[in-house]
């Protein structure tokens, strides 16, 4: 049985089938929320977590969904804020989880990431959660900033390491790139030609020391663990990139999703995005594959289960996979109603 979870705005749409993608049971979960995120763990479907606006983390055992008593704000937060106010009476900005990722070395190791920007730890599975210190402590932090809430930033995007569990990599929108080699007791920001607005990140099981990037100032990748990048752009010709993953059985074939700005990527009704495959150093726009790309559409979500060739793609006119790696797509069969239409989904994963 393989689990797809579509993460739109106010609901959870959890698919579940067979493992050839094609039809699915649909079942909507955390209707009214405002959602932001989620992370299942692959080898247990059935433990999903979800992160909101204003809402915190939830997390599902089974069928049923939980909110869990985990302030993620923590007291140090009054000592910058300007008012001297603590996390909890800022108000709903001590309540948002925009990230969240389950550890590919053990399950119950589960990292959160906020706005403002921290970075949260848990050991147990959700249980109890520790404060990650030092993020806002590094130089540039000063110069981060969302830009619809120029007051505030947040951390999009964490990627734990698969070949080394204290390595997580930490996309901060806007403003930088940060990593840590060591769980989090230091910190390392803007290394040598890494991107400062990624949005998105992803990390090849066979190839070590390998990062990709998508980010609102282009592509970027790197084969050292993330210490320097290198940015291929040939044949990329929408440079606000969203989502990213490589094919898992070849880590030098790549899929992105990108338009020319963010007017373009995540309103409907001016949308223009596209999706592109890189090979070597060039890539290759993919149109009329079956998948929706252009006037209309919204920047696509992809995820994969680890099989060559499988990919998973959402935007809002519907979901989708290709087993080829993007020669072909095919329209999954779930509940997509027609107000979806107008929708930017804003995660999706596999398991």
């Amino acid at each position: 049985m393989m689990t797809v979870i579509v993460v739109l705005r106010d609901r959870l749409l959890v698919c579940t089938g067979e493992s050839e993608p094609g039809e699915w049971t649909t079942t909507t979960r955390l209707e009214g929320f405002d959602l932001e995120c989620a992370a299942i763990q692959p080898d247990a479907p059935e433990q999903v977590f979800a992160g909101t606006v204003e809402d915190g983390l939830f997390r599902s055992r089974g069928d049923r969904f939980e909110r869990l008593e985990a302030e993620f704000g923590p007291a140090d937060l009054a000592a910058s804020r300007p008012d001297g106010k603590s996390a909890n009476e800022a108000g709903p900005e001590s309540g948002t989880v925009m990230a969240v990722t389950i550890s590919p070395h053990d399950p119950q190791v589960v990292y959160v990431g906020t706005e403002p920007s921290r970075i949260y730890r848990s050991r147990d599975g959700g249980d109890s959660w520790s404060h990650l210190e030092g993020l806002v402590d590094l130089p540039s932090a000063d110069e981060w900033y969302f830009p619809p809430r120029p007051d505030t930033h947040h951390v999009r995007w964490l990627e734990v390491d698969p070949f080394d569990p204290e390595r997580l990599y930490v996309g901060i929108e806007a403003g930088a790139f940060v990593y840590t080699r060591d769980g989090g007791e230091t910190w390392h920001e803007r290394p040598d030609g890494a991107r400062r607005d990624v949005h998105s990140m992803a990390m090849h099981a066979d190839q070590e020391g390998r990062v990709y990037t998508a980010a609102g100032d282009g592509y970027a990748e790197s084969d050292d663990s993330a210490r320097s990048w290198r940015r291929p752009q040939d044949g990329l010709e929408h440079r606000y990139c969203w989502s990213v993953v490589p094919d898992p059985g070849d880590p030098d074939r790549v899929l992105i999703s990108s338009a020319r700005g963010a007017r373009t990527a995540h309103t409907a009704s001016r949308a223009d995005s596209h999706v592109y495959r890189k090979n070597g150093d060039s890539w290759v726009r993919l149109d009329d594959r079956g998948l929706p790309t252009g006037e209309g559409v919204v920047r696509t979500v992809f995820a994969t289960t680890g099989e060559p060739g499988v990919v998973f793609a959402v935007n809002n006119r519907g979901l989708f996979a290709t087993r080829d790696f993007g020669d072909s797509w095919s329209r999954q069969d779930i509940d997509w109603g027609g107000e979806f239409e107008g929708r930017t989904p804003r995660g999706l994963v596999a398991g």
